[in-house]
């Protein structure tokens, strides 16, 4: 059971977040609707996860300001942030702190996906990295020149690595073998000119890190 707080200025979602996650066994010890009562619930209650808006009144991006904040004051807090739209700056900013571990950004239509959702909730808390597909899809548009030297099966990989999936949970998506797997992520940490790591989430944020120079 992880204990939650949740930031979330529709009402409607928030009450409909809070039954999801504790129909999961999960336990919302908070759920606010503003970045002020976000940042007041987190230093009150120290939940194991804050899951928040990036959009939270009275202005723009306060949720995942707060959030950002928040990781500064209590290093290590796991954060999983929402957002309706792709919004390439603020995922750089959540991903820049801490190192990026313990951090997810989701794009609101994979909480349709339920398990799915769960799922990436429980690896934040654990301090893996989590980031939509279309996020990635994004980052990798945005440095197209050094990737423009990755054939297509290896952006395919990467990615999916970016998710912070295993070398496994990838080969299963693109059914092909582990081995498969090593070799292209192999040939794109040389193409790209990063160090090999058998950290799978120290290999995602050296990815992303080159993404987002």
């Amino acid at each position: 059971m992880l204990r939650v707080v949740l930031a979330e200025d529709s009402v409607l979602l928030r009450e409909g977040l809070i039954g999801l996650l504790e129909r999961f066994g999960h336990h919302v010890v908070a759920g606010v609707g503003t970045a002020g009562e976000l940042t007041a619930a987190v230093l009150e209650h120290r939940p194991d996860i804050v899951v928040t808006d990036v959009r939270m009144p009275p202005g723009f991006s306060e949720g995942l300001q707060a959030a950002v904040e928040l990781r500064e004051r209590l290093p290590g807090l796991p954060v999983l942030v929402l957002s309706q739209y792709v919004q390439r700056a603020y995922a750089e900013d959540l991903l820049d702190s801490c190192d990026g571990t313990g951090v997810g950004y989701l794009l609101k239509e994979r909480i349709g996906h339920v398990e799915e959702f769960v799922g990436a909730l429980d690896r934040v808390a654990r301090g893996d990295t989590v980031v939509d597909p279309e996020v990635v899809r994004q980052l990798i548009r945005h440095r197209r020149d050094p990737l423009a030297r990755l054939t297509a099966r290896e952006q395919e990989v990467l990615a999916l690595m970016a998710e912070g999936r295993s070398n496994a949970a990838v080969a299963a998506a693109l059914s092909v073998g582990e081995g498969t797997v090593s070799k292209h992520f192999g040939s794109i940490l040389t193409k790209l000119d990063l160090s090999v790591s058998d950290d799978t989430n120290r290999r995602v944020l050296a990815v992303l890190a080159y993404l987002r120079g």
